[in-house]
């Protein structure tokens, strides 16, 4: 039997490369890396190519069968906004036109739970989309792009998982910001943090991602959560419980917040430089993001979320 042969697209990256590390090591399949920067663990599996550059997509993936499409514009504060459009949408549509070009009949793609906006309850697949930025705005778009080719291709077999914050061993995004301001005892709590957070840990999504790679479903749409949710109170404490350090969380109220984070985005414009506090990042802090699947499937995360919390914790902040 012939080896299927899968590309992960963005697969120099921080989910990326811990795919790349689970597919490697199976010998049913010929793994390749398409990035815009070479991967530094695979090189010997890797070819650029950029989402926004369809000729580099087309000779990277000749001859491949599934496409695993990772690469996104994903931080906030990206300026100009148009290059949350031009990566994740157009971006989308090259991939999918190179796919039907090249006869290419499996796509997964990794969207997100920012499509749903600010939710007030535990929000499932059914839930509304309302993103609130352009971030998600731009993956909803690209979910309806891929959604599109689905439709109009012959057997084409479409994927599409909305992971929530993912976090783990060398991640530099939000999570770790705040589990390094945690650790560092500079941590201030904005608002009352009653609001639920759903987290996702790198090994898992990764997993999961293999997973629907072995499933080769026809047409699948799931959200990633790992569960237990935490209050951002609780989760404050069981990183302080992962120090051995008793939680002394300083405390001002959401406006007051808001208002400072208003300060920071004047300085930012007018500098044009880009800081770590802004209104956008506080009402993410603040806001109910608590998610949940309803799709049924057989899959068991590899990795409990309080040791994942425990693991990331002490490789990045424990010296010992």
């Amino acid at each position: 039997m012939d080896k299927r042969k899968v590309a992960i697209i963005g697969g120099s990256g921080f989910i990326g490369t811990r795919l790349a590390k689970r597919l490697s090591a199976r010998g049913d399949l010929t793994l390749k890396i398409v990035d815009i920067r070479e991967s530094r663990q695979f090189a010997q599996c890797y070819q650029y190519g950029d989402v926004t550059q369809p000729e580099s997509l087309r000779q990277a993936l000749v001859g491949y069968d599934v496409v695993i499409n990772l690469a996104a514009e994903h931080q906030d504060n990206v300026e100009p906004v148009s290059r949350y459009y031009q990566v994740n949408v157009e971006g989308a549509r090259h991939l999918c036109m190179v796919a039907s070009e090249l006869a290419i009949k499996q796509i997964i793609f990794t969207s997100s739970v920012a499509v749903y906006g600010f939710v007030d309850q535990e929000t499932g697949e059914e839930g509304h989309f309302d993103p609130f930025n352009h971030y998600g705005k731009s993956k909803l778009e690209a979910e309806y792009v891929y959604e599109a080719w689905r439709n109009t291709g012959s057997g084409n077999k479409l994927t599409i998982i909305r992971p929530t914050v993912v976090f783990g061993e060398e991640n530099r995004g939000n999570v770790y910001n705040l589990f390094n301001q945690i650790a560092s005892g500079r941590f201030v709590m904005v608002g009352n943090g009653n609001n639920m957070k759903s987290m996702a840990y790198v090994e898992n999504i990764a997993a999961r991602l293999e997973y629907a790679l072995d499933q080769q479903a026809d047409y699948q749409v799931s959200n990633y959560v790992d569960k237990p949710d935490f209050t951002m109170n609780q989760l404050i404490g069981v990183i302080s419980a992962s120090l051995g350090r008793e939680n002394k969380t300083i405390r001002i109220p959401y406006l007051l917040g808001m208002c400072g984070a208003a300060v920071f985005d004047l300085a930012s414009k007018l500098s044009r430089r880009k800081f770590p506090i802004s209104r956008v990042r506080i009402q993410k802090f603040c806001a109910r993001t608590q998610f949940k699947s309803n799709v049924q499937h057989n899959f068991v995360a590899p990795v409990d979320l309080n040791l994942a919390i425990e693991k990331t914790v002490k490789y990045e902040f424990d010296p010992r």
